[in-house]
């Protein structure tokens, strides 16, 4: 996947979401490295690339629309091609102050109009053109996986991690809950060495009667949270499941959170258990 287009359009934003979407991602590559560098991540065993071109005007670097078709034909590649209003592109500069890389050419509307002279050919030639004026980068994301990755590529990873507060929150937690108001095993010392895996455990914690409205409310919490998390471009999401040690009510907890949740559509669901064997 080659991604280029206007300066201001969103490159930089695209080559982000195609990381997140499991892409290996190149970025300014010089278009007389480009071959080599493809053959290299071929022969290192990377399908999914996603690379823009230094599109600097310097004979010394390579003929950037060359480089390309040779690379398209070859590697049966596609070239995404992002595009914004001029309005969009002049707010976008004045915000980040960034110089326009043509601005040599008069004011920064002037610098928009030459850079698109410049980039017609690449934007005929593209597979497919974006228009990224309305796009927020979570809308950008979903437009780039709808169009050039699988399901499987596109689906947010979200982990469920039964934790002991006495050791520390995982440090990438996104959403908390502490199921510390529930019974606790550790006790009971017939339950004080098992964890929440094993069945007796199970069965004390579950007659806790606060157990059950829990696990309906925070399902149905976590249903409505998840799609729009992923609706906004987060690839990752963890969610901690805190008890004191870690060990008894957490484990079940999030296991069963697991199991409730497994349909979520788009989403990988993945269980750990951080302090179980401490």
């Amino acid at each position: 996947m080659f991604v280029t287009g206007s300066s201001g359009a969103g490159q930089s934003q695209a080559i982000k979401c195609f990381e997140d979407l499991g892409f290996y991602c190149v970025e300014h590559l010089p278009p007389i490295a480009l071959e080599p560098t493809l053959e290299a991540l071929a022969n290192a065993g990377y399908a999914d690339v996603a690379v823009t071109l230094d599109l600097r005007d310097d004979a010394r670097l390579g003929d950037p629309l060359e480089a390309l078709e040779r690379a398209i034909a070859v590697r049966r590649a596609r070239l995404l091609f992002l595009d914004a209003d001029d309005d969009v592109l002049v707010r976008r500069f004045s915000a980040t102050r960034r110089r326009h890389p043509h601005l040599a050419a008069g004011s920064l509307r002037e610098a928009i109009a030459a850079d698109r002279q410049a980039m017609a050919p690449f934007r005929e030639r593209a597979d497919s053109v974006l228009d990224t004026s309305g796009l927020s980068l979570g809308a950008l994301k979903e437009r780039i996986a709808a169009a050039f990755v699988s399901e499987q590529q596109s689906r947010m990873n979200a982990t469920l991690v039964a934790f002991g507060f006495k050791y520390g929150l995982p440090l990438d937690v996104d959403l908390l809950f502490d199921v510390r108001f529930l019974r606790n095993p550790n006790y009971e010392p017939e339950l004080a060495a098992l964890t929440g895996n094993d069945p007796a455990v199970a069965a004390f914690i579950a007659d806790d009667s606060a157990l059950e409205p829990f696990l309906e409310r925070t399902t149905e919490l976590l249903r409505f949270l998840l799609p729009h998390y992923r609706r906004e471009g987060k690839s990752q999401l963890t969610i901690g499941i805190g008890c004191t040690g870690g060990r008894h009510r957490s484990v079940y907890v999030a296991r069963l959170l697991a199991e409730a949740l497994v349909d979520c559509r788009d989403v990988a669901l993945t269980l750990e258990s951080r302090d179980v064997n401490r």
